[in-house]
């Protein structure tokens, strides 16, 4: 019940910015929606791999500041790095790829297609990933990365679906990807930074972190 407790009250600390984070991306469409599509996709390759490594970054580093007891103590590399490939990789493409797929498809986009950054750019995506998390490992931060991560993933997500558009859009495709971003971000990010490196913490662990 506590650790329901405290995912709740992280959702909702962390809804306002995303919202915000969301108005950002419907701004950007404003301007970006005609973008050609080859374009688009060598944005989303710029912003997505920012976003895993920033999210490795802070998944591995939660989780070596509540286990270690922020003293200094070195957590065993190979589980930091299966925690934080798995909360980089895994979170960020259903944040970046899969949920903004889905979001193409409800809303009929003609151009939809999904693309997985650790499959198709394998070798971009997945150094970055591991790069993030030995950062973590020699200099464990969470301090302003939580923002940052927000932007990178709302801006990911908004140019995996400028891709697929292909039309000119209303307002009812606006509410749509508006949602679409919110919920891209929101659930995914919340989940990466904060809940799922905690799962692998005693509680005791973490009264102390």
């Amino acid at each position: 019940m506590e650790r329901l407790n405290e995912i709740s009250k992280e959702l909702k600390v962390h809804a306002p910015f995303t919202i915000l984070g969301a108005f950002t991306g419907i701004i950007l469409i404003a301007f970006f929606q005609k973008l050609p599509s080859n374009l688009s996709f060598n944005i989303f390759y710029v912003l997505h791999p920012l976003h895993v490594v920033l999210s490795a970054l802070v998944t591995a580093s939660m989780y070596e500041f509540h286990k270690c007891d922020g003293r200094g103590k070195r957590c065993n590399i190979w589980i930091l790095l299966i925690i934080g490939y798995i909360g980089s990789i895994g979170i960020a493409t259903m944040s970046d790829s899969i949920i903004p797929y889905l979001g193409e498809i409800i809303l009929g986009m003609p151009n939809r297609g999904i693309h997985i950054g650790f499959i198709e750019k394998w070798w971009l995506v997945n150094p970055l990933a591991v790069a993030g998390i030995a950062i973590a490992y020699f200099r464990p931060s969470t301090k302003f990365s939580h923002a940052g991560h927000v932007l990178l993933s709302t801006w990911a997500s908004l140019f995996h679906m400028i891709m697929a558009i292909g039309q000119s859009l209303n307002w009812i495709m606006y509410l749509g990807i508006l949602f679409f971003l919110f919920l891209a971000v929101w659930l995914p990010c919340c989940v990466s930074d904060i809940v799922f490196p905690l799962l692998f913490i005693k509680e005791k662990s973490r009264g102390r972190g």
